[in-house]
């Protein structure tokens, strides 16, 4: 293929990618950005075929091979995958990535000559560099992965697990592994290429396992993050154009994502990727409190939201578990033919992903202009005649604005406690993600509905007629 059209199509997919990227950031344009990003994928598979010269019915029958056993295991997975295990999903994706990068940059290290990078034992100095960071930065991102993916479906506890002095153990697995890239670049043995590649698996573990439940959105961001600066490292070593853009592209926004994540749960974006430097204090809680709670029914609630004239629902984690969605819609079409106002406030981090509520919204088909992030809306709790929190609790407390010695205490929350009536889904009194108290559950507008999100909301519509 001549280098000069391949430069125009890895081009045009860079676009296509750039285009992905904004048609997401927005439900109403995110099928057009999924398409965007499909067919840049595409034209960019495609190129890198033409431009490899391949010529062999062998290597062409595994290429082929491989495409569609991927594919159809990536379109069953797709077509099976419950929404609540999306995060979990996700993560798995981010260590096949990190996978990928160590084999690639195990395959260059030992074929130099296909790479156009030098011969055994002369391989290019920069080669080695960026040999170096992407096997370092693969391996990091596939053990740190299987770690989320683990604590994420309950393989294992979702609790930080502090690990002795880790701090110390993470600092010195980091010089460790950059003393190795220094020595590999000038030795070249396969030995450091490997003490590399382990110590990045290690540190991977090291890093993750003691990052709690609550900080979970985050590190699926930064893995996310991680998986694109390992794919553009090893673009330059293959010298392929698109690899490079679409690394350089998932590796910055992962990386913002990930800032404005832990700026959303008053969380230091340097000591969640340091592996939860500080995460002893975030999730110490309190003794429970036995102070008594106002518990309602579903004809309770159903008559309260009948007769008001704005209700803004606030769904979380639970509602997901539940899989409430589509019962939360028909309710929420109920109260619109009712004449009552419906909106949804969706706070950042709700769920363990970002967007995971937005996903399961649009998954009901909840229409776009009625959902809201916590910016737009929390100005409105104080006008709304009742809030319907389904499933959310740690976003809602109020002693992230009120009691200093709380662990969320400075986290931007939804003011649901400013609407007249707050009805609070839940089954039981359980503490969330950060291990404390909701003082919401004990204000004097607040009515307990101590029940299973869908099964509880299915029994309002019914008293709703």
């Amino acid at each position: 293929m001549n280098p000069n059209l391949a430069a125009l199509a890895y081009l045009v997919a860079g676009v296509l990618f750039i285009l992905a990227l904004r048609g997401l950031s927005s439900p109403v344009t995110s099928r057009q950005g999924n398409r965007n990003g499909i067919i840049g994928m595409i034209i960019a598979v495609v190129t890198t075929l033409l431009v490899t010269g391949v010529s062999d019915p062998l290597t062409w029958g595994l290429i082929i091979a491989g495409l569609a056993i991927g594919g159809l295991i990536g379109a069953t997975i797709a077509r099976r995958i419950a929404m609540t295990a999306m995060p979990q999903l996700v993560a798995a994706f981010h260590s096949l990535v990190g996978m990928a990068a160590v084999l690639v940059a195990a395959a260059a290290f030992y074929s130099p000559e296909a790479f156009h990078i030098g011969a055994p034992g002369a391989i290019f100095s920069q080669s080695l560099v960026e040999m170096s960071l992407g096997v370092a930065i693969g391996a990091i991102t596939f053990s740190g992965s299987v770690i989320a993916f683990a604590k994420l479906n309950g393989n294992m506890s979702g609790a930080p697990i502090l690990l002795p002095m880790r701090h110390l153990l993470n600092l010195l697995i980091a010089l460790s592994i950059v003393g190795l890239i220094v020595y590999f670049v000038m030795a070249q043995a396969p030995w450091i290429f490997w003490a590399i590649t382990i110590l990045a698996f290690i540190f991977g573990v090291t890093l993750i396992i003691p990052i709690g439940g609550a900080d979970m959105p985050v590190v699926i961001s930064m893995l996310n993050s991680y998986s694109g600066w390992a794919a553009a490292a090893l673009g330059f070593t293959l010298e392929n154009t698109a690899l490079i853009i679409t690394g350089a592209l998932v590796g910055s926004s992962g990386a913002i994502l990930s800032y404005i994540m832990c700026a959303g749960m008053n969380r230091s974006f340097i000591s969640v990727i340091a592996g939860g430097f500080g995460g002893e204090t975030a999730a110490a809680g309190g003794p429970a409190e036995t102070r008594p709670v106002k518990q309602g029914s579903a004809e309770d609630a159903a008559f309260i939201m009948k007769n008001a004239g704005s209700v803004i629902v606030v769904p979380g984690y639970g509602m997901a578990v539940a899989q409430a969605q589509h019962a939360l819609r028909e309710m929420a079409e109920k109260l619109k033919h009712e004449g009552v106002k419906v909106s949804y406030a969706i706070h950042p981090v709700a769920g363990r992903m970002p967007g995971h509520m937005n996903v399961l919204l649009a998954e009901a088909n909840v229409p776009y202009d009625e959902v809201f992030e916590l910016e737009d809306i929390n100005s409105q709790f104080a006008q709304a005649d009742v809030a319907y929190v389904i499933g959310a609790n740690d976003v809602t407390n109020p002693s992230a604005k009120t009691n200093p010695q709380s662990p969320i205490y400075g986290m931007p929350v939804l003011d649901v406690e400013k609407a007249k009536t707050v009805l609070f889904v839940k089954r039981g009194m359980g503490s969330g993600y950060a291990g404390i108290e909701n003082e919401l559950f004990f204000r004097d507008n607040t009515m307990m509905l101590f029940a299973d999100a869908k099964k509880m909301t299915e029994e309002i519509v019914k008293a709703l007629g």
